[in-house]
């Protein structure tokens, strides 16, 4: 789980065993007759990291007094929600290593390098067609067009962020709205879902889905400052993807921006050849090195971080007028905090 800091043991109580039962559903919805896919469905495993969406689903739940007055406390509902939502990102996870040639993922080799590309793809098809199977035993049918709405968005992202490889020019307006999408619009539904399943007040549903959006927001930009600056074995996985796929994250968006026209053009020449599959190793971390050294240089990774931080606190403010005091709500603005300060 994200969150490190102490808290009241009886949530963390809670909330462990609903991740386990989170988990015991995953396992089971990907049960094949197939031992071949029983195979790759366990490879999946590895890929269980975090789990910020689902703990951000069940957070939220204990958060959000009910409608009718009784104690907030996690439901079916939300836990069938949460297993959907974790089932959703783990195929994002699969299909993004395609896209970016991804060899290493939570410190193990991805899908697609176990296996093939093929393989990988139908692997992540799998997973979101049994999230869509495991929401039709949701008991109201508006819980799952709004997850399958936010699918969608996440759908959207990843094209509009495929679309924009290669735009040396592209926009921190763009920028953000990719990461909005591909990142943010799951994380905020998470939150606003388990509000809507307490019968909280539309108001505070869309406070709840703020939330989570600027703390995606803030995880995606974190992430993307990791893939740059991060050390592979503490982090886990491929880094230096965004460059070697000529996708410009909010850092290098920052130096183009900021330094002289000269810096920013030759930053613009290595990333073109950086995107060369037969540059020479050695080259690559040559060149990939001298980036991280201008970005730091030029205060770029720490703008960064500075606009990651302004909207955690954004979302603490949020939740804190918002919600009443609780240890619950106090796990919120925790969990905000601990994507500022991991390094993996």
């Amino acid at each position: 789980m994200l969150v490190l800091a102490q808290q009241d043991s009886l949530i963390i109580e809670q909330l462990g065993e609903d991740l386990a039962d989170v988990e015991a559903r995953f396992a089971e919805e990907l049960r094949s007759d197939l031992e071949c896919v029983n195979d790759l469905a366990a490879h999946i495993e590895r890929y269980r990291g975090k789990m910020l969406r689902p703990t951000l689903v069940l957070v939220s739940a204990l958060a959000c007094p009910k409608e009718d007055g009784e104690a907030a406390s996690t439901s079916d509902a939300h836990r069938i929600i949460a297993t959907v939502a974790e089932m959703v990102h783990m195929a994002t996870l699969v299909h993004d290593d395609i896209l970016d040639d991804a060899e290493i993922r939570r410190r193990g080799k991805t899908i697609n390098n176990l296996t093939t590309n093929e393989t990988a793809v139908m692997l992540g098809d799998y997973l979101i067609s049994h999230a869509y199977h495991l929401c039709s035993s949701l008991p109201d049918a508006e819980l799952a067009r709004m997850i399958a709405f936010a699918t969608n968005t996440v759908c959207e992202g990843e094209l509009y962020q495929l679309h924009n490889r290669g735009n040396f020019a592209l926009s921190e307006s763009a920028y953000f709205e990719i990461i909005r999408r591909k990142t943010a619009s799951l994380c905020g539904m998470c939150c606003k879902l388990a509000g809507y399943i307490n019968g909280v007040d539309e108001a505070v549903c869309e406070t709840l889905y703020g939330y989570g959006e600027k703390l995606g927001i803030a995880f995606q930009i974190v992430d993307d400052v990791l893939d740059l600056t991060g050390d592979e074995q503490t982090v886990g996985k491929s880094l230096g993807r965004d460059l070697e796929k000529s996708k410009l994250t909010l850092p290098l968006i920052h130096y183009r921006e900021t330094s002289s026209a000269e810096d920013a053009a030759k930053m613009v020449e290595v990333l073109k050849r950086l995107s060369n599959p037969e540059l020479d190793v050695a080259e690559r971390e040559k060149h990939v090195g001298q980036i991280a050294i201008d970005l730091r240089e030029h205060a770029s990774v720490e703008y960064a971080r500075d606009v990651a931080s302004k909207l955690i606190e954004e979302a603490k403010e949020s939740i804190i007028a918002c919600l009443p005091k609780s240890a619950a709500q106090e796990l919120m603005l925790s969990m905000a905090d601990a994507v500022l300060s991991r390094d993996f």
